[in-house]
């Protein structure tokens, strides 16, 4: 093994332990020395590959949202299925990918929902590919539907982030690392945006 290998190997070894340690415990409650003894190296190691902890938490969060993205766009590919059919694969793969990946689901919810208010704008940064591709999506499947004259399609995006921000500031501060809360707002964020697009009132033929 040369010595590139090694060092990746010891990387990854230190991201496992991060991420084990992350999404147990949260940002806050997190210690370096906890993720140090897991894996039985020293903080000077840690330290060589990552200047604090909150470039190793960063690292957690840019794998999470690179691995999620990269999921996604390979799971979801345009398909002539209805609109109300690829609405509900888009939140079906991401319930799939973190029931896959567990380590992960934490991750991504503190991130979205409660993150470490100094690590916003990076956290930001590393969530904007995830970001852009719900845009994408969104927009693909606004594509074939018929928006009222006075809507634009920048307009219903805009809407559905601030319902996802509402959605969002009810689970903060509750139990979002477990798995069912999660898959809870998740159906909450897939209700919100079958009602953006289609209202609460079933039309009838006259």
């Amino acid at each position: 093994m040369n010595r590139e290998e090694k060092n990746q190997q010891m990387q990854r070894r230190i991201m496992d332990s991060a991420l084990a340690e992350f999404a147990k415990q949260g940002y806050s409650a997190s210690s370096v020395n906890t993720i140090c003894a897991a894996q039985s190296v020293s903080k000077g190691i840690i330290y060589h590959y990552f200047k604090n902890k909150d470039e190793l938490y960063l690292s957690c969060v840019q794998e999470c949202f690179q691995r999620l993205t990269g999921y996604l766009k390979s799971a979801l590919l345009e398909e002539q299925e209805p609109v109300e059919k690829q609405l509900e694969a888009y939140f079906t793969q991401r319930i799939s990918f973190f029931q896959a990946n567990p380590v992960y689901q934490p991750i991504f919810c503190e991130a979205v929902i409660a993150p470490p208010a100094h690590l916003v704008p990076e956290i930001q940064e590393r969530r904007k590919a995830f970001d852009a591709f719900t845009v994408e999506t969104l927009e693909r499947l606004l594509r074939p539907l018929p928006l009222r004259s006075h809507m634009s399609m920048e307009e219903v995006v805009e809407l559905f982030r601030q319902f996802q921000d509402f959605i969002n500031a009810q689970y903060r501060g509750a139990q979002f690392f477990s798995q069912d809360s999660f898959v809870l707002r998740d159906e909450h964020c897939r209700k919100m945006l079958e009602i953006l697009l289609y209202g609460v009132v079933e039309r009838r033929d006259q």
